[in-house]
């Protein structure tokens, strides 16, 4: 439809095609027509008022496939016939099935490390933004035709890591050494109060953490291999849960030889200085302060560590495009880490990009894994599983297996589309009775608009080789079939940005706009029963296709 508009604006107008199509517009309000073109940017040349402009065009543009077109303003409104409105976005739909919204729009390898849960840590609802985040990019940069290598760099040295085995050598050394992100959160918040409170222990933690570095105490570091083993497998059955994957999993004890390495030939170059025996990268010129490259006794930060990690990304595994999905936190070093790689001549270092997570706050306040004020991811979900399974009794009768394959569906479902609905530069503040509602912006209200319409294409039995007509559509159908022709576009946009709220605010549109027209015209056993069937049959295909791509799987009940 959209190539339509663009050949007749092209036959008419001394513009390119790329210049056409970036700047047709699809009105908010279908009253306005199917398709906008702002006459802004011909003033300069046409030497008229866009206003004007639009009001010559609209006289002259003709088309067979076209109603109407209209000036409003400086806008040129199109007005597709409604049987080719129809027929072409239904059958495009049921064609592809699945695959519509795809495309073969990029050609790149791209890397997208997101998640980066350390062991030795608790795995929280933070994490969960940025693995549903980092999940959804990938989905959608693969829907679009990259070659997306998933990653996950996962610190498993350093400072919390020695903090951790000190504080479980010296307290919990009978303890069960068990697979559980709980326990496994609790040795370090306790780590984290004992130190607080005796300052002067912090120098024991510092002597495991260079024995660590250097591997050279053969008991402290089996209990590290085995502790690490059992942290990394208990967030295996969160990325599960969560329907995430990874391709590479990096370690900062992989980089860190290689870390070391790059901030000595820093150093030696003269690109880097020392600052009381630690090694410095000074970007105070750049307004980035002081990069701390190693300490003072030699062993090696995260930052030395992301320089190494950099070069393995581009140079083992000849990726165009670097995406860090990463705490909001962590923004100053990142910049800095880009600045540092520009400064070394790395051949790379403008194809690296930074996407901030920022934070996932509740209605008291800020989380924090130090203090232990956190919200794990598995005590969550376990409270609003409860909380669906409660919901779900009040309208359906079912036994306990299904009872509990649902309410856990809802349960990600609320938690993963709340996560993604906001913008990605916005803190979120995460209230449990908005994300669980079965009315609203919620993940379960989708799934319930998605389960509605199978359940509507059941009760008719459905199917979809039944020929049909395409009629005069009323508003609503009008509205709702515009808008699944739009989906194709949404899936660019959300690349383009790199925004997954921009197909979660779609999704919910959608639904919106499929309730009120079942609302308002009767379906089965109308006189254009057929046609409506196969609406709604589209409407669930890119309602899944939609939040597929945000990681979300449907329920064909609820």
């Amino acid at each position: 439809m959209k190539e339509i508009i663009i050949a007749l604006l092209k036959a008419n107008l001394s513009l390119p095609e790329a210049e056409i199509s970036s700047t047709l517009e699809v009105p908010k309000d279908p009253k306005l027509g199917d398709f906008a073109f702002p006459c802004f940017n011909l003033a300069k040349s046409m030497k008229k008022s866009p206003v004007a402009i639009a009001k010559d065009l609209a006289g002259t543009l003709k088309s067979p496939d076209l109603e109407k077109v209209e000036a409003i303003g400086p806008y040129l409104n199109f007005f597709l016939k409604q049987d080719l409105l129809g027929n072409s976005v239904l059958k495009e739909i049921q064609k592809k099935k699945e695959k519509y919204g795809s495309a073969k729009y990029i050609s790149e390898k791209i890397m997208i490390e997101y998640s980066q849960a350390n062991t030795h840590k608790a795995f929280h609802i933070g994490h969960v933004r940025g693995t549903a985040l980092g999940e959804s990019i990938a989905r959608i940069a693969s829907f679009l035709g990259g070659n997306v290598i998933r990653a996950n760099y996962q610190g498993d040295t350093g400072m919390h890591v020695a903090k951790w085995i000190w504080c479980y050598t010296q307290y919990h050394a009978k303890d069960e050494i068990k697979k559980d992100e709980e326990w496994i959160a609790s040795i370090y918040v306790d780590a984290v109060k004992r130190l607080t409170a005796q300052p002067e222990l912090q120098a024991e933690v510092d002597i495991i953490n260079k024995k660590l570095e250097e591997k050279s105490d053969s008991k402290l570091q089996a209990l590290w291999e085995k502790t690490r083993q059992t942290s990394l497998d208990a967030f295996e059955i969160i990325y599960s849960e969560l329907g995430t994957r990874f391709d590479e999993y990096f370690f900062e004890s992989a980089v860190e030889k290689r870390g070391k390495e790059i901030a000595l030939e820093l150093l030696n170059k003269g690109l880097a200085t020392k600052s009381e025996d630690a090694v410095i990268m000074d970007l105070k010129e750049y307004d980035l302060g002081v990069w701390v490259l190693l300490r003072k006794d030699g062993t090696v930060l995260y930052s030395a560590k992301d320089l190494a990690l950099a070069e393995r990304k581009f140079k083992e595994f000849k990726v165009k495009r670097s995406l860090y999905i990463v705490g909001a936190a962590q923004r100053l070093h990142f910049y800095q880490l880009f600045k540092t790689l520009e400064l070394m001549k790395f051949p790379e270092a403008k194809k690296c990009a930074y996407i901030p997570v920022m934070e996932v706050r509740f209605p008291w306040g800020k989380m924090s894994s130090r203090t232990g004020d956190n919200v794990l991811y598995s005590g969550f979900k376990r409270e609003l599983v409860s909380d669906a399974k409660e919901e779900l009794k009040k309208r359906y009768t079912l036994d306990e297996p299904e009872l509990e394959k649902r309410a856990f569906a809802i349960a990600i479902a609320s938690l993963k589309y709340f996560m993604l609905r906001q913008d990605v530069d916005k803190n979120l503040i995460f209230t449990k009775e908005e994300a669980l509602s079965f009315e609203g912006n919620s993940g379960p209200y989708l799934l319930y608009s998605y389960a509605r319409a199978r359940s509507i294409l059941e009760k008719a039995k459905y199917d979809p080789k039944k020929k049909y007509a395409i009629s005069e559509l009323n508003a609503e159908e009008k509205e709702l079939l515009v808008r699944l022709g739009n989906f194709p576009e949404q899936v660019k946009k959300s690349y383009e940005t790199l925004s997954p709220n921009v197909l979660a605010n779609y999704s919910y549109q959608l639904a919106q706009l499929f309730n009120e027209f079942y609302h308002k015209h009767q379906v089965i056993g109308s006189e254009h029963e057929q046609m409506r069937l196969v609406l709604v049959d589209c409407f669930s295909i890119v309602l899944r296709n939609s939040l597929s791509l945000l990681g979300i799987p449907v329920l064909e009940k609820m």
